[in-house]
């Protein structure tokens, strides 16, 4: 015969007592916080009024029309004309013709000059990099104008120096093929040295062990560069190629101010004929639908790089 131990039931007011006491708990950390609730309380509701509200407003724009000063739903009408649309393919194209020649060029450079800036051999390295993160400060529509004016056909600073080694003057901004050209070369100047600190700070946090331990196995510069310094700099890597990706998808200001778009809208991207349609054609739902096309190729593109990236060996 076997006898079953059973544990005593709490009584009932010992459970009600703890009960009470884990709710008046929770009350005292509720007031406790309730400052830091109201400090937070202003940057929220900013948040709220200047990124979810027309982050919705857009949404819903995107599926309505106006005409005449009426509101009517259309549905998917305003995404069907995407596709329908010259100018978004020709915007579409430009942008991912940057894309493919800027950002592995900007990303390449930084690299580069990162790994040389690192190297304790080099003299007056701070001052070189504060040289080279300067054009990052610089504000888009300042560097810009600078730009249009070096660029210019007469009396261009860029066409100046062509001249003094006996070369014709280039249209750098009024021909489709030199725009394009004056874009990348444009963005890569104000943005390489950006990146180039982002990934100076992964080298950085490479320990000196390893190169001393490379050496000794008798690597040389290149091997140690392409088999310790690459592999360990992956992340900082992806880091840099998909805000640059974002930044050029969003590309506005330099092509605003340097070529207008043109010519021939050779420079045309998503962005900024999103700021034609919706601000000087005044039609918002369709401009709305181009701001979520662009969101879109934006999130397929950072999901195929961090893919490539987090699964290459």
């Amino acid at each position: 015969m076997t006898t079953t131990l059973t544990r005593p039931s709490e009584p009932k007011e010992g459970r009600a007592t703890a009960r009470a006491a884990a709710a008046r708990a929770t009350r005292r950390a509720a007031r406790r916080h309730r400052p830091g609730y109201f400090f937070i309380l202003p940057a929220l509701a900013l948040f709220a009024l200047f990124f979810i509200y027309p982050l919705v407003s857009s949404f819903i724009q995107s599926f309505q029309s106006i005409s005449g000063g009426e509101t009517s739903w259309v549905g998917l009408a305003q995404y069907q004309r995407l596709f329908e649309d010259p100018l978004v393919a020709q915007s579409l194209f430009n942008v991912f013709l940057i894309l493919v020649i800027q950002v592995p060029l900007m990303v390449c450079i930084a690299i580069g000059l990162a790994y040389i800036l690192n190297q304790s051999w080099v003299r007056f390295r701070t001052g070189f990099r504060a040289i080279y993160f300067l054009p990052a400060v610089t504000t888009l529509v300042a560097y810009s104008l600078v730009f249009r004016v070096m660029l210019a056909t007469d009396g261009g600073a860029a066409n100046q120096m062509l001249g003094m080694i006996g070369m014709d003057p280039i249209d750098w901004l009024n021909s489709e093929g030199w725009a394009r050209v004056a874009l990348i070369a444009s963005i890569t100047w104000r943005w390489t040295g950006y990146n180039m600190i982002i990934i100076l700070a992964g080298l950085q946090a490479i320990p000196a062990e390893q190169y001393e331990a490379a050496r000794i196995d008798g690597a040389g510069r290149w091997a140690i560069f392409s088999r310790i310094v690459v592999p360990q700099l992956r992340p900082v890597i992806l880091f840099s190629s998909i805000t640059s990706t974002i930044g050029a998808l969003q590309l506005f200001d330099e092509n605003f101010i340097l070529t207008g778009g043109g010519p021939n809208n050779a420079t045309l991207t998503p962005v900024l004929y999103l700021y034609k349609v919706g601000f000087q054609q005044f039609d918002f739902g369709y401009a709305s639908a181009i701001a979520w096309l662009v969101v879109a190729i934006i999130a397929v593109i950072s999901v195929i790089q961090f893919r490539i990236m987090r699964d290459k060996p």
